[in-house]
């Protein structure tokens, strides 16, 4: 059978499929199991069935108002002051993709929420397996599947320069950067965290020195996507002035970084619009610090800090302010402080990896730390007890093991499902998102954007190549 015959098969009378367009003929038979025939075949089909199915979820998306979109503008309305109170949650998902992004619009429809993004970063596309376009597909299908209507925020994180590559060869780094640019965009990320934060060089005498090649790289990036915009598109861009992990960022530093971004930038090619917020570091660490026992070391995370910094984007540059990575792992008591001092958005990836794990039957559990004896063991220092080897590891086995992961148990879902449900339910409150689909309704623009049909040969670009070292 044919990929678009499988796919009408599908829906029957519920919607209409041919090689040009889709017409949507009863809305809620979107939001039943056969949205999950569909996602299933635009992540585990043959070739053609993928391709098929990922441009008919695209088009179904379009047709009902469920469109991936840029934030850019929100933000600049944050940077201005016309909205505030809230911050923007990134959300890193990894494992078991299509039930965790149900959750997320789930959450996001009971609370009318429309400020948050899901997110991937260039280390998580590898070692996950999800690239680009199927990660697309993905989190536009959950959104149909629970009824949720509006922009989607899908944003490629930590777009990184791997700094030991760039200093072999500056050319080829900042390239494969590009090229993932290109694939991820031409799929519809219409967010990317430009992360050169990697080529601060510490041991020069200044700050602007020491930040050159940061913003030099950056506005470099900066042109290349805006070359890549769609028509009506403004990407919302982010830049990054220390890696998360090391030392605090300072007011000094973000202007030198922010002076020089801008000043290049204007030069390169004036009148190009900038990033629209700059991530910053103030105490946490991504995927926080494993102790010997398995736990993870409690943090101290630096709010006045934050807030200068944030501050002090939106006042002198009109951004939306400062990102806070890795936030996932602090204490449930520290969110309600984000919005408290205005951080525009915060990351959150390696705790819901973590409620995914400590979810899983232990069988399956047993299977995966096995198999990273074996595939991640050079991984492993001489003091690593298990837990913490295991537990620094196991993002690895995520793409490895992802049809398992998309295929527990009923009741393993199901557990997981509320649990998931309570924390993104706790983490939108928290943050104030509950009732921003207002905002985006006010500030963001939902034109269609529809696409040719699948030819032959597909109408994906070329991978990037992996770079399973950079960032998370």
């Amino acid at each position: 059978m044919a990929p678009l015959d499988t796919i009408q098969r599908i829906f029957g009378l519920s919607v209409s499929f041919d090689n040009e367009s889709v017409s949507v003929l009863d809305a809620s038979a979107l939001a039943s199991s056969k949205m999950d025939e569909l996602v299933g075949l635009a992540v585990f089909g043959e070739a053609d069935e993928k391709h098929w199915a990922r441009w008919a979820i695209w088009e179904l998306g379009q047709v009902v108002g469920v469109r991936s979109a840029s934030i850019h503008d929100l933000y600049a309305a944050r940077g201005r002051g016309d909205i505030r109170g809230f911050t923007v949650p990134a959300i890193n998902v990894r494992g078991s993709s299509y039930l965790t992004a149900r959750s997320i619009f789930r959450t996001a429809v009971q609370q009318k929420a429309g400020a948050f993004l899901i997110e991937i970063a260039r280390s998580e596309i590898a070692y996950t397996e999800q690239r680009p376009s199927e990660y697309i597909a993905v989190m536009i299908a959950a959104a149909l599947r629970e009824g949720f209507r509006g922009p989607v925020f899908i944003q490629g994180d930590h777009f990184q320069v791997n700094a030991k590559k760039f200093a072999v060869d500056p050319v080829a780094e900042v390239g494969a950067v590009k090229q993932l640019a290109l694939e991820a965009i031409h799929a519809g990320f219409f967010n990317i965290d430009i992360d050169t934060s990697t080529l601060v060089d510490l041991s020069q005498p200044t700050l602007d020195a020491q930040q050159r090649l940061n913003f030099e790289t950056a506005v470099e990036i900066t042109q290349y996507v805006r070359s890549l915009e769609p028509a009506g598109v403004t990407i919302s861009l982010g830049g990054e002035i220390g890696e998360v992990g090391t030392e605090n960022s300072t007011v000094p530093e973000l202007e030198a970084f922010m002076d020089g971004y801008n000043r290049t930038l204007a030069k390169a090619a004036p009148g190009t619009a900038g990033i629209s917020k700059i991530s910053v570091q103030s105490g946490t660490s991504h995927g926080g610090t494993v102790l010997a026992d398995g736990s993870i070391k409690d943090v101290k995370l630096d709010f006045h800090t934050l807030e200068m910094l944030g501050e002090v984007a939106r006042q002198k540059y009109g951004l939306s302010g400062a990102v806070q990575h890795g936030a996932s792992t602090l204490p449930d008591n520290e969110f309600d402080h984000f919005p408290r001092v205005e951080t525009a958005e915060i990351h959150l990836a390696t705790g819901f990896q973590n409620m995914l794990y400590d979810h899983l039957p232990d069988a399956l559990r047993s299977e995966i730390y096995a198999w990273l004896g074996t595939h991640a063991i050079e991984e492993r220092k001489a003091t690593d007890s298990d837990e913490q080897f295991f537990y620094k590891t196991r993002k690895k086995a995520l793409g490895p093991f992802k049809k398992q992961l998309w295929s527990l148990p009923a009741a393993t879902i199901a557990t997981l499902e509320a649990a998931y449900d309570k924390k993104f339910g706790f983490l939108f409150t928290q943050l104030g998102v509950g009732g921003t689909a207002a905002y985006v309704a006010q500030y963001i623009n939902l034109a269609p954007m529809h696409r040719m049909a699948p030819t032959d040969g597909g109408h994906s670009v070329a991978a990037a190549p992996d770079d399973p070292d950079a960032g998370e």
